[in-house]
């Protein structure tokens, strides 16, 4: 049996320092939002010659293009973030693009409506508020608990600020949008956190009713020893996948891909290092409330 619980200090230390970068980068910089939500459109191309920033801001000015951002990747590769406009405005926009840059390639072109934007926001967050309370009170009932309920959540809640902190930071630093894959890797890793954590604490609910004397803290030493070789083996099973997507699937999926490798691995390491400890700092402070009395 290793004895895991005698190092939640350690764990309390590696979580904070991926933790409050990634908190001082939300409440800094925020998220990076895509099209999705704010609405407008993203055209991606390749020119002919290379044109001057200058010169591209000039030729958008004189189609009505508000434009938000000019991003230059690769040999005359350029990405243009524009303002909601007409269909019509964006045509012409290229069209001189193709006068002033030579023979185009298109790459990319999303048109997202405002309305449609606000929309895809508000059920984002409206989906995200309801599997969290709907994993509270499936935990809660499930193993007639709500510490149980409490260390689960909180081991999300924990996930939730790993990815949002992760992407504020590859958002500011190298300009990577959050969009609506991201919440789809969001939600698909509060599941996976929740699967593992749901079965470290299966094992601890077995143990304890065969035996009530032993500890919470031995007895849950014992159930992350049994469990933590199939969790490891499932994981990385996982991960390698991922990897393989983040270096070989292109540029559409690439940051699907690491939203959701950063979310298995928290997710791996937020099962036995926060959901467990947090039920165990429940138990204590709920011993030491009922012995006052």
């Amino acid at each position: 049996m290793i004895r895991f619980s005698k190092y939640i200090w350690i764990y309390i230390v590696l979580s904070s320092l991926v933790l409050v970068p990634g908190i001082y980068s939300l409440i800094t910089w925020g998220l990076r939002p895509s099209i999705d939500f704010t609405g407008g459109t993203v055209l991606e191309l390749t020119l002919e010659k290379k044109l001057t920033n200058d010169s591209l801001r000039e030729i958008a000015k004189t189609n009505a293009i508000d434009l938000v951002e000019i991003q230059q990747s690769g040999k005359n590769t350029y990405t243009f973030r524009i303002k909601p406009t007409t269909e019509s405005a964006v045509d012409a926009f290229q069209a001189q693009l193709g006068k002033e840059g030579g023979k185009i390639d298109l790459l990319r072109k999303d048109t997202v409506g405002p309305v449609i934007g606000k929309e895809l926001l508000s059920k984002a967050i409206v989906a995200s508020i309801f599997v969290v309370i709907a994993i509270l009170s499936y935990v809660a009932y499930a193993f007639k608990s709500f510490r149980f309920g409490i260390a689960a959540v909180a081991s999300l809640v924990h996930d939730m600020l790993v990815m949002f902190g992760s992407f504020s930071l590859l958002g500011h630093f190298f300009g990577v949008e959050v969009d609506t894959l991201f919440v789809t890797a969001f939600l698909t890793t509060m599941s996976f956190s929740v699967h593992d954590t749901i079965v470290i604490f299966d094992r601890i609910r077995e143990y304890r009713r065969k035996d009530t004397r032993t500890k919470l803290t031995n007895v849950s030493n014992v159930a992350l020893t049994e469990t933590m070789g199939r969790s490891l083996v499932n994981s990385f099973t996982i991960m390698f996948m991922l990897l393989s997507l983040v270096l070989m699937g292109g540029e559409t999926v690439r940051w699907f891909a690491v939203a959701l490798l950063i979310g298995t691995v928290t997710g791996t390491y937020s099962s036995p290092f926060v959901a467990t400890p947090v039920l165990l700092l429940l138990d204590k402070w709920e011993k030491k409330r009922n012995e006052k009395r």
